[in-house]
């Protein structure tokens, strides 16, 4: 299964657990907010921290939510690949396979889309 389809998955999983949860489901996403919004780092190198964070905890879904939400604020490849460098660095080889599965997950999602035959 390729990186789209594992973040779509992971999408319609999360919906419906937010449905059985809604509270606490809300909870989080205030949260969320609350952390991406405010202070003086900008989203973009808060993301960075998140998926450092992603890599270290072996969460594949979290890498890909991660690596989605750096595309879309305007991350460039070199700067993944040194926050890469930097997550292997502090967490040795379990680090250096899941970072692997953020760049490939980057480069699938950068590649252009391809028509369905």
């Amino acid at each position: 299964m390729g990186y789209k389809a594992k973040i779509a998955d992971m999408r319609g999983e999360i919906r419906a657990m937010n449905k059985l949860i809604p509270e606490a489901a809300a909870g989080f996403a205030t949260l969320s907010k609350a952390v991406k919004e405010n202070g003086p780092l900008s989203f973009k190198e808060k993301e960075y921290v998140a998926l450092a964070i992603a890599i270290s905890q072996r969460c594949e879904p979290c890498i890909n939510f991660h690596v989605e939400a750096l595309m879309k604020s305007g991350a460039t490849r070199e700067e993944l690949g040194d926050v890469l460098s930097m997550s292997i660095q502090m967490g040795g080889g379990p680090a250096l396979m899941y970072a692997a599965h953020a760049l490939a997950c980057w480069d699938e999602l950068a590649a252009p889309a391809v028509a369905a035959e």
